[in-house]
Protein backbone atom coordinates (compact mmCIF):
# COMPACT_ATOMS: atom_id res chain seq x y z
CA UNK A 1 0.00 0.00 0.00
CA UNK A 2 1.47 3.72 0.17
CA UNK A 3 2.77 5.31 2.27
CA UNK A 4 1.00 8.04 4.42
CA UNK A 5 -0.02 11.41 1.98
CA UNK A 6 -1.80 14.54 1.76
CA UNK A 7 -3.58 15.74 -1.62
CA UNK A 8 -3.96 19.29 -1.18
CA UNK A 9 -4.59 22.53 -4.21
CA UNK A 10 -8.41 21.26 -4.82
CA UNK A 11 -11.77 21.27 -3.42
CA UNK A 12 -12.80 18.31 -1.36
CA UNK A 13 -16.23 16.76 -1.94
CA UNK A 14 -16.48 13.71 0.58
CA UNK A 15 -19.84 12.43 -0.51
CA UNK A 16 -21.59 15.05 1.50
CA UNK A 17 -19.94 18.32 1.70
CA UNK A 18 -17.39 20.81 0.10
CA UNK A 19 -14.41 21.14 1.85
CA UNK A 20 -12.18 24.41 0.86
CA UNK A 21 -8.44 24.77 1.80
CA UNK A 22 -8.35 21.38 2.99
CA UNK A 23 -6.47 18.17 2.58
CA UNK A 24 -6.94 14.60 2.21
CA UNK A 25 -4.61 12.67 3.88
CA UNK A 26 -4.09 8.56 3.21
CA UNK A 27 -2.44 6.37 4.97
CA UNK A 28 -2.04 2.57 3.87
CA UNK A 29 -4.61 2.62 1.23
CA UNK A 30 -7.33 4.20 3.25
CA UNK A 31 -8.71 7.74 3.78
CA UNK A 32 -7.30 8.97 7.24
CA UNK A 33 -8.60 12.55 7.40
CA UNK A 34 -9.43 15.87 6.03
CA UNK A 35 -8.22 18.41 7.68
CA UNK A 36 -7.22 22.24 6.99
CA UNK A 37 -4.37 22.97 4.86
CA UNK A 38 -2.73 24.02 8.12
CA UNK A 39 -3.66 21.41 9.87
CA UNK A 40 -1.57 18.80 7.83
CA UNK A 41 0.62 16.26 10.42
CA UNK A 42 4.34 17.05 9.86
CA UNK A 43 6.56 14.63 8.09
CA UNK A 44 3.23 13.75 5.49
CA UNK A 45 4.09 13.71 2.25
CA UNK A 46 2.13 16.50 0.49
CA UNK A 47 1.11 16.23 -3.67
CA UNK A 48 -0.20 19.10 -4.85
CA UNK A 49 -3.07 18.36 -6.97
CA UNK A 50 -2.77 21.38 -8.68
CA UNK A 51 -6.24 22.73 -8.39
CA UNK A 52 -10.01 21.60 -9.44
CA UNK A 53 -11.52 19.37 -7.24
CA UNK A 54 -11.22 15.52 -5.55
CA UNK A 55 -13.91 13.41 -4.86
CA UNK A 56 -14.77 9.86 -4.44
CA UNK A 57 -14.34 7.51 -6.90
CA UNK A 58 -16.96 6.30 -9.21
CA UNK A 59 -18.79 2.97 -8.68
CA UNK A 60 -20.59 1.25 -11.77
CA UNK A 61 -22.70 -1.46 -11.46
CA UNK A 62 -22.84 -2.39 -15.00
CA UNK A 63 -19.73 -2.64 -17.43
CA UNK A 64 -19.83 -5.28 -20.07
CA UNK A 65 -16.40 -4.65 -21.14
CA UNK A 66 -13.26 -2.34 -22.02
CA UNK A 67 -10.23 -2.11 -23.88
CA UNK A 68 -11.17 -3.86 -26.95
CA UNK A 69 -12.65 -6.99 -24.48
CA UNK A 70 -15.90 -8.49 -23.60
CA UNK A 71 -15.98 -10.67 -20.83
CA UNK A 72 -18.84 -13.09 -22.93
CA UNK A 73 -15.77 -13.71 -25.02
CA UNK A 74 -12.98 -14.42 -22.81
CA UNK A 75 -14.33 -14.66 -19.21
CA UNK A 76 -10.85 -14.79 -17.08
CA UNK A 77 -8.88 -12.88 -15.07
CA UNK A 78 -6.75 -11.27 -17.31
CA UNK A 79 -10.11 -10.14 -19.08
CA UNK A 80 -11.41 -8.75 -15.96
CA UNK A 81 -7.56 -6.44 -15.15
CA UNK A 82 -8.02 -5.00 -19.07
CA UNK A 83 -11.51 -3.68 -18.65
CA UNK A 84 -11.04 -2.49 -14.79
CA UNK A 85 -7.91 -0.76 -16.23
CA UNK A 86 -9.75 0.65 -19.49
CA UNK A 87 -12.32 2.58 -17.01
CA UNK A 88 -9.63 3.68 -14.61
CA UNK A 89 -8.64 6.67 -16.72
CA UNK A 90 -12.60 8.47 -16.60
CA UNK A 91 -12.82 7.96 -12.98
CA UNK A 92 -14.21 4.66 -12.01
CA UNK A 93 -12.32 3.22 -9.29
CA UNK A 94 -14.96 -0.11 -8.32
CA UNK A 95 -16.97 -1.75 -10.58
CA UNK A 96 -19.19 -5.02 -11.67
CA UNK A 97 -17.95 -6.14 -14.53
CA UNK A 98 -20.96 -7.57 -16.28
CA UNK A 99 -21.73 -11.17 -17.71
CA UNK A 100 -24.57 -10.41 -20.79
CA UNK A 101 -26.39 -13.68 -21.05
CA UNK A 102 -24.53 -16.58 -22.31
CA UNK A 103 -24.01 -20.53 -21.78
CA UNK A 104 -23.84 -22.39 -18.43
CA UNK A 105 -20.36 -22.60 -19.20
CA UNK A 106 -19.49 -19.04 -20.05
CA UNK A 107 -21.27 -18.43 -16.91
CA UNK A 108 -19.23 -20.86 -14.56
CA UNK A 109 -16.06 -19.91 -16.22
CA UNK A 110 -17.02 -15.94 -15.42
CA UNK A 111 -17.65 -16.68 -11.79
CA UNK A 112 -14.57 -18.87 -11.55
CA UNK A 113 -12.80 -15.98 -12.49
CA UNK A 114 -14.20 -13.43 -10.34
CA UNK A 115 -13.85 -15.69 -7.82
CA UNK A 116 -9.74 -15.52 -8.51
CA UNK A 117 -10.13 -11.73 -9.24
CA UNK A 118 -11.53 -11.18 -5.77
CA UNK A 119 -8.99 -13.47 -4.05
CA UNK A 120 -5.83 -11.50 -5.93
CA UNK A 121 -7.98 -8.27 -5.06
CA UNK A 122 -7.81 -6.93 -8.53
CA UNK A 123 -7.78 -3.30 -7.87
CA UNK A 124 -11.19 -1.85 -9.90
CA UNK A 125 -12.81 -5.00 -9.05
CA UNK A 126 -15.88 -4.77 -6.97
CA UNK A 127 -17.91 -8.28 -8.14
CA UNK A 128 -19.70 -9.59 -10.68
CA UNK A 129 -23.23 -8.94 -12.47
CA UNK A 130 -24.42 -11.68 -14.13
CA UNK A 131 -27.38 -9.88 -16.82
CA UNK A 132 -29.57 -13.29 -17.28
CA UNK A 133 -29.94 -15.37 -18.43
CA UNK A 134 -33.11 -15.35 -16.57
CA UNK A 135 -34.53 -12.95 -18.45
CA UNK A 136 -38.00 -12.13 -20.80
CA UNK A 137 -37.75 -13.02 -24.51
CA UNK A 138 -40.59 -9.89 -25.28
CA UNK A 139 -38.27 -7.58 -23.87
CA UNK A 140 -34.30 -9.14 -24.24
CA UNK A 141 -32.87 -5.73 -26.38
CA UNK A 142 -29.78 -7.21 -27.46
CA UNK A 143 -29.69 -10.66 -25.33
CA UNK A 144 -29.76 -13.38 -27.36
CA UNK A 145 -33.13 -15.22 -27.30
CA UNK A 146 -31.95 -18.70 -27.90
CA UNK A 147 -30.01 -18.32 -24.60
CA UNK A 148 -32.63 -17.09 -22.33
CA UNK A 149 -34.44 -19.63 -19.93
CA UNK A 150 -35.88 -19.95 -16.65
CA UNK A 151 -33.77 -20.29 -13.64
CA UNK A 152 -33.44 -23.64 -11.91
CA UNK A 153 -32.76 -25.00 -8.97
CA UNK A 154 -28.85 -25.71 -10.05
CA UNK A 155 -28.95 -22.15 -11.36
CA UNK A 156 -30.09 -20.62 -7.93
CA UNK A 157 -27.61 -23.00 -5.92
CA UNK A 158 -24.55 -21.64 -8.02
CA UNK A 159 -25.51 -18.09 -7.47
CA UNK A 160 -26.03 -18.78 -3.60
CA UNK A 161 -22.59 -20.41 -4.10
CA UNK A 162 -20.99 -17.64 -6.28
CA UNK A 163 -21.81 -15.01 -3.77
CA UNK A 164 -19.65 -16.30 -0.58
CA UNK A 165 -16.86 -15.99 -2.93
CA UNK A 166 -17.78 -12.31 -4.30
CA UNK A 167 -17.39 -8.76 -2.72
CA UNK A 168 -20.76 -8.22 -4.62
CA UNK A 169 -22.51 -10.41 -6.68
CA UNK A 170 -25.88 -8.56 -8.94
CA UNK A 171 -28.12 -10.74 -10.80
CA UNK A 172 -29.92 -9.15 -13.24
CA UNK A 173 -33.73 -11.31 -13.24
CA UNK A 174 -37.04 -11.04 -14.75
CA UNK A 175 -40.24 -12.48 -13.21
CA UNK A 176 -41.32 -14.24 -15.98
CA UNK A 177 -38.38 -16.57 -15.46
CA UNK A 178 -37.67 -17.23 -11.85
CA UNK A 179 -40.24 -17.26 -9.10
CA UNK A 180 -40.54 -15.22 -6.08
CA UNK A 181 -39.10 -17.72 -3.30
CA UNK A 182 -35.83 -17.60 -5.49
CA UNK A 183 -35.36 -14.12 -5.17
CA UNK A 184 -36.21 -14.80 -0.87
CA UNK A 185 -33.41 -16.57 -1.37
CA UNK A 186 -30.86 -15.48 -3.19
CA UNK A 187 -31.35 -12.20 -1.58
CA UNK A 188 -31.11 -13.78 2.27
CA UNK A 189 -27.69 -15.47 0.92
CA UNK A 190 -26.53 -11.56 0.04
CA UNK A 191 -27.28 -11.68 -3.95
CA UNK A 192 -27.98 -8.63 -5.02
CA UNK A 193 -31.30 -8.92 -7.02
CA UNK A 194 -32.26 -6.63 -10.08
CA UNK A 195 -35.59 -6.55 -12.06
CA UNK A 196 -34.80 -5.61 -15.96
CA UNK A 197 -35.64 -7.14 -19.00
CA UNK A 198 -38.66 -7.72 -18.06
CA UNK A 199 -42.82 -6.99 -19.47
CA UNK A 200 -44.14 -7.31 -15.90
CA UNK A 201 -46.59 -4.80 -14.61
CA UNK A 202 -46.39 -2.58 -11.30
CA UNK A 203 -47.70 -4.99 -9.00
CA UNK A 204 -45.54 -8.01 -9.85
CA UNK A 205 -42.41 -5.69 -9.53
CA UNK A 206 -43.68 -5.23 -5.96
CA UNK A 207 -44.37 -8.34 -4.90
CA UNK A 208 -40.72 -9.24 -6.04
CA UNK A 209 -39.35 -5.96 -4.12
CA UNK A 210 -41.25 -7.50 -1.85
CA UNK A 211 -39.47 -10.83 -2.08
CA UNK A 212 -35.78 -9.06 -1.94
CA UNK A 213 -35.29 -7.44 -5.47
CA UNK A 214 -33.46 -4.25 -4.11
CA UNK A 215 -32.40 -2.44 -7.98
CA UNK A 216 -33.74 -2.27 -11.56
CA UNK A 217 -31.42 -2.23 -14.17
CA UNK A 218 -31.10 0.51 -16.56
CA UNK A 219 -34.02 2.39 -15.98
CA UNK A 220 -36.99 2.54 -19.44
CA UNK A 221 -34.87 0.20 -21.38
CA UNK A 222 -35.92 -3.51 -22.51
CA UNK A 223 -38.75 -2.96 -19.73
CA UNK A 224 -42.38 -1.88 -19.07
CA UNK A 225 -42.88 1.26 -19.56
CA UNK A 226 -45.76 3.90 -17.46
CA UNK A 227 -48.96 4.26 -18.87
CA UNK A 228 -52.15 5.54 -17.80
CA UNK A 229 -53.57 2.74 -15.99
CA UNK A 230 -50.37 0.67 -15.65
CA UNK A 231 -47.13 1.83 -14.21
CA UNK A 232 -44.96 -1.25 -15.43
CA UNK A 233 -41.61 -1.89 -14.49
CA UNK A 234 -40.39 1.53 -15.10
CA UNK A 235 -42.95 3.15 -12.91
CA UNK A 236 -42.27 0.80 -10.05
CA UNK A 237 -38.73 1.53 -9.79
CA UNK A 238 -39.67 5.36 -9.76
CA UNK A 239 -42.41 4.72 -6.88
CA UNK A 240 -41.31 2.17 -4.74
CA UNK A 241 -39.10 3.44 -1.90
CA UNK A 242 -36.66 0.35 -1.74
CA UNK A 243 -35.84 0.01 -5.52
CA UNK A 244 -32.54 1.76 -6.60
CA UNK A 245 -32.35 1.90 -10.61
CA UNK A 246 -29.61 2.40 -12.83
CA UNK A 247 -30.05 4.68 -15.84
CA UNK A 248 -27.44 5.16 -18.93
CA UNK A 249 -26.91 8.94 -19.54
CA UNK A 250 -25.99 8.99 -22.52
CA UNK A 251 -28.67 11.34 -24.37
CA UNK A 252 -29.37 8.02 -26.38
CA UNK A 253 -30.93 5.31 -24.38
CA UNK A 254 -33.00 7.84 -21.87
CA UNK A 255 -34.47 11.09 -23.20
CA UNK A 256 -33.21 14.27 -20.83
CA UNK A 257 -36.23 15.54 -20.31
CA UNK A 258 -37.55 11.54 -18.92
CA UNK A 259 -34.39 11.47 -17.27
CA UNK A 260 -35.09 14.40 -15.02
CA UNK A 261 -38.89 13.79 -14.85
CA UNK A 262 -38.01 10.33 -13.01
CA UNK A 263 -34.84 12.12 -10.74
CA UNK A 264 -37.95 14.79 -9.45
CA UNK A 265 -40.38 11.59 -8.65
CA UNK A 266 -38.04 9.22 -7.12
CA UNK A 267 -38.43 8.34 -3.80
CA UNK A 268 -35.46 6.71 -1.83
CA UNK A 269 -33.91 5.01 0.20
CA UNK A 270 -33.18 3.94 -2.95
CA UNK A 271 -31.71 6.30 -5.60
CA UNK A 272 -31.22 6.02 -9.40
CA UNK A 273 -27.45 5.52 -10.18
CA UNK A 274 -25.59 6.20 -12.87
CA UNK A 275 -24.12 3.34 -14.75
CA UNK A 276 -22.12 3.22 -18.09
CA UNK A 277 -23.95 0.04 -19.75
CA UNK A 278 -20.02 0.10 -21.45
CA UNK A 279 -18.95 -2.54 -23.57
CA UNK A 280 -15.63 -3.16 -25.26
CA UNK A 281 -15.23 0.04 -27.07
CA UNK A 282 -14.55 1.81 -24.46
CA UNK A 283 -10.75 3.19 -24.06
CA UNK A 284 -9.92 2.22 -27.83
CA UNK A 285 -11.04 3.44 -31.12
CA UNK A 286 -12.59 0.41 -32.77
CA UNK A 287 -15.55 0.60 -34.65
CA UNK A 288 -17.48 -2.72 -34.37
CA UNK A 289 -16.91 -6.12 -32.08
CA UNK A 290 -18.84 -9.10 -31.48
CA UNK A 291 -21.75 -10.40 -28.99
CA UNK A 292 -22.86 -14.29 -28.76
CA UNK A 293 -21.29 -14.46 -32.37
CA UNK A 294 -23.31 -11.03 -33.85
CA UNK A 295 -21.35 -7.85 -34.62
CA UNK A 296 -22.39 -4.82 -33.02
CA UNK A 297 -21.55 -1.62 -34.39
CA UNK A 298 -19.84 1.75 -32.78
CA UNK A 299 -21.61 4.83 -34.89
CA UNK A 300 -22.51 8.33 -33.82
CA UNK A 301 -22.57 7.73 -29.86
CA UNK A 302 -24.10 4.24 -30.32
CA UNK A 303 -23.51 0.50 -30.10
CA UNK A 304 -26.09 -1.14 -32.19
CA UNK A 305 -26.49 -4.75 -33.66
CA UNK A 306 -27.19 -4.70 -37.41
CA UNK A 307 -31.11 -4.60 -37.16
CA UNK A 308 -30.49 -1.21 -34.87
CA UNK A 309 -31.62 -2.83 -31.75
CA UNK A 310 -29.19 -0.64 -29.09
CA UNK A 311 -26.69 -3.51 -27.50
CA UNK A 312 -25.34 -1.74 -24.13
CA UNK A 313 -23.65 1.83 -24.64
CA UNK A 314 -20.45 3.68 -26.14
CA UNK A 315 -20.04 5.85 -22.31
CA UNK A 316 -17.64 6.49 -19.48
CA UNK A 317 -18.46 7.44 -16.26
CA UNK A 318 -17.52 11.05 -16.00
CA UNK A 319 -19.21 11.83 -19.24
CA UNK A 320 -22.22 10.37 -17.68
CA UNK A 321 -21.66 12.87 -14.84
CA UNK A 322 -20.84 15.48 -17.10
CA UNK A 323 -24.42 14.41 -18.71
CA UNK A 324 -26.45 14.73 -16.33
CA UNK A 325 -24.82 17.81 -14.93
CA UNK A 326 -24.61 20.21 -17.92
CA UNK A 327 -27.79 18.54 -19.71
CA UNK A 328 -30.46 17.59 -17.25
CA UNK A 329 -29.14 20.04 -14.81
CA UNK A 330 -28.09 18.51 -11.60
CA UNK A 331 -26.53 20.29 -9.28
CA UNK A 332 -22.60 18.91 -9.39
CA UNK A 333 -22.86 17.36 -6.10
CA UNK A 334 -25.93 15.72 -6.66
CA UNK A 335 -24.67 13.98 -10.22
CA UNK A 336 -20.92 13.05 -8.34
CA UNK A 337 -22.95 11.11 -5.93
CA UNK A 338 -25.34 9.60 -8.63
CA UNK A 339 -21.93 7.86 -9.57
CA UNK A 340 -20.45 7.22 -6.55
CA UNK A 341 -22.26 7.60 -3.03
CA UNK A 342 -25.83 5.86 -4.59
CA UNK A 343 -24.49 2.89 -6.40
CA UNK A 344 -22.13 2.06 -3.34
CA UNK A 345 -25.43 2.34 -1.52
CA UNK A 346 -27.36 0.02 -3.63
CA UNK A 347 -24.85 -2.66 -3.20
CA UNK A 348 -24.48 -2.19 0.14
CA UNK A 349 -20.73 -0.74 -0.01
CA UNK A 350 -21.61 2.71 1.40
CA UNK A 351 -19.61 1.99 4.28
CA UNK A 352 -16.18 1.70 2.32
CA UNK A 353 -16.88 3.50 -0.93
CA UNK A 354 -18.59 6.42 -2.36
CA UNK A 355 -17.54 9.03 0.36
CA UNK A 356 -14.55 9.98 2.23
CA UNK A 357 -14.46 8.96 5.92
CA UNK A 358 -11.63 7.52 8.39
CA UNK A 359 -11.17 4.20 6.92
CA UNK A 360 -13.00 4.49 3.80
CA UNK A 361 -11.19 3.51 0.62
CA UNK A 362 -8.98 5.65 -0.73
CA UNK A 363 -10.23 5.55 -4.08
CA UNK A 364 -9.91 9.40 -5.45
CA UNK A 365 -10.64 11.00 -8.74
CA UNK A 366 -9.10 14.30 -9.09
CA UNK A 367 -10.83 16.36 -11.88
CA UNK A 368 -10.16 19.79 -13.53
CA UNK A 369 -13.35 22.58 -12.98
CA UNK A 370 -14.15 21.22 -16.73
CA UNK A 371 -14.80 18.04 -15.14
CA UNK A 372 -11.89 16.29 -17.23
CA UNK A 373 -10.33 13.24 -15.27
CA UNK A 374 -6.14 14.18 -13.54
CA UNK A 375 -5.97 11.47 -11.31
CA UNK A 376 -7.65 8.45 -10.11
CA UNK A 377 -6.20 6.74 -7.24
CA UNK A 378 -7.59 2.66 -6.16
CA UNK A 379 -6.62 2.14 -2.68
CA UNK A 380 -4.42 4.96 -2.22
CA UNK A 381 -2.03 4.29 -5.37
CA UNK A 382 -1.96 6.39 -8.59
CA UNK A 383 -3.29 4.26 -11.62
CA UNK A 384 -4.07 7.48 -13.66
CA UNK A 385 -2.29 11.05 -14.17
CA UNK A 386 -3.49 12.75 -17.32
CA UNK A 387 -0.37 13.88 -19.36
CA UNK A 388 2.22 11.53 -17.18
CA UNK A 389 2.74 8.02 -15.93
CA UNK A 390 1.56 6.65 -12.87
CA UNK A 391 2.79 7.31 -9.50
Amino acid sequence: MSDRFALTGARIFDGDDWHDNAALIVHGGLVEAIVSDGAIPSGVVRIDTGGGMLAPGFVDLQVNGGGGVMLNDHPDVASLATICRAHAPFGTTALLVTLITDTPEITAAAITAGTEAARQKLPGFLGLHLEGPHLSIARKGAHDPALIRPMTDADEAALIAARKNLPVLLTTIAPESVEPARVAALAKAGVIVSLGHSDSGYATARAFADAGASVVTHLFNAMSQIGNREPGLAGAAIDIGGLSAGIIADGIHVDPATMAIALRAKQGPGRIVLVTDAMATIGTDMTSFTLNGRIIYRKDGSLRLADGTLAGADLDMISAVRYVHRVVGLDLSEALRMASLYPAQAVGQAHRLGRFANGTAADIVALSDDLDVNGVWIGGDRVFARGGSPR
